[in-house]
């Protein structure tokens, strides 16, 4: 049975037992290892490693011991429950290893649970599995996870309370980051909330998203883009502090000013514009930037991308000009420039 779209994760939070063998493949290693350690959780329940109900093998090791699989799905455990052998990053050499304990495999035997890397079309894996009568294949694709398998994960951390609105940020988050940060982000919110009752709101999702290490200078372009003249002389010391150099500053200046533009001449209006942008903007700063881009207008945003182009080009030019003072004269440029030109 080949797991298409939705049913995948379905499936892998609840894989059914009294199937012999499941594949589980992809090019995202991290994706395919939280499929595998859900999917494994899900089979053999708590305490597995422990009670020595869970055996690992080596893909590439059974080509040289073809017979250790076999052994290990007919052993008989110390512990009752369930058993699974996994078989780890798996090649095509393993397939006839597989294929012979598929062959033998018989209720009360261990599940067998393969993990591979990309395979294609004509993988001997893929042959193996995909025409079996009772083996499951789980192709792992990089799409970020949807809303079904993130509330999955919520309720797994103990949060039941999540508003459309803290749903809605949680999904522009699962874009931006990788599996295995955005479930780990979802565990330190589950903690975050422990005892709390209160619906899970978007400053608080905020709040507990990973930092960037261009947090600094974000809050310097927010406060240009804002107008807020009097506050830039204090982040652009702190900024220079770190060892920031001008050009990185321009770079997230150009990229903020450009997402406004899109956002400002997007035909649904600023708010929505906002909402299609990639990499997702979410929380308490996707209002901000909708507010920035209304206030700012196309015109005006036009003529500020012009500004920091020509900056950028200065910066990299082999002009004697010092590169910080030529930065900041921009950005009080920019923060007092004439806003609401359509």
């Amino acid at each position: 049975m080949i797991l298409k779209g939705a049913e995948i994760a379905r499936y892998l939070a609840r894989p059914d037992p009294t199937r012999p063998a499941l594949l589980i493949y992809g090019q995202d290693a991290m994706r395919v290892a939280l499929k595998r350690a859900e999917a494994v959780a899900a089979l053999t329940g708590p305490d597995a490693e422990a009670e020595m109900r869970l055996t690992r093998l080596a893909g590439g090791d059974l080509r040289r011991d073809a017979a250790a699989l076999m052994d290990e799905i007919k052993a008989v455990g110390f512990f009752p429950g369930p058993r699974v052998v996994l078989v780890e990053e798996a090649n095509d050499a393993a397939a006839p290893a597989i294929a012979a304990a598929l062959e033998a495999w018989a209720h009360g035997d261990a599940v067998i649970v393969v993990t591979a890397g990309g395979l294609g079309k004509t993988s001997a894996l893929r042959k193996l599995f995909e025409p079996h009568k009772a083996a499951v294949v789980a192709p792992i694709y990089d799409d970020p996870p949807g809303e079904e398998e993130i509330s999955r994960w919520l309720a797994d951390a103990g949060l039941r309370a999540v508003p459309p609105a803290a749903m809605r940020d949680l999904t522009a988050l699962a874009r931006a980051l990788d599996p295995g940060d955005f479930r780990q982000t979802v565990e330190k919110i589950g903690l975050y909330k422990y005892g709390d009752e209160s619906p899970l709101t978007p400053d608080e999702i905020a709040a507990l998203a990973p930092a960037t290490v261009e947090t600094d200078v974000d809050e310097l372009v927010e406060a240009v883009a804002e107008g807020r003249s009097d506050s830039l002389g204090a982040l652009m010391r702190r900024v220079e502090t770190q060892g920031i150099l001008p050009v990185t500053i321009c770079i997230a200046a150009l990229r903020h000013f450009r997402a406004l533009h899109t956002a400002a001449s997007d035909p649904g209006g600023a708010a929505a514009g906002i909402g299609r942008l990639r990499p997702p903007v979410f929380g308490p700063r996707r209002d901000r930037m909708a507010r920035q881009a209304q206030a700012w207008g196309m015109r005006a945003l036009e003529e500020a991308l012009h500004l920091l182009i020509d900056t950028d080009l200065t910066l990299r030019s082999s002009s004697r000009a010092p590169a910080m003072a030529v930065m900041e004269r921009a950005l009080i440029r920019l923060a007092m420039m004439p806003r609401g030109r359509r």
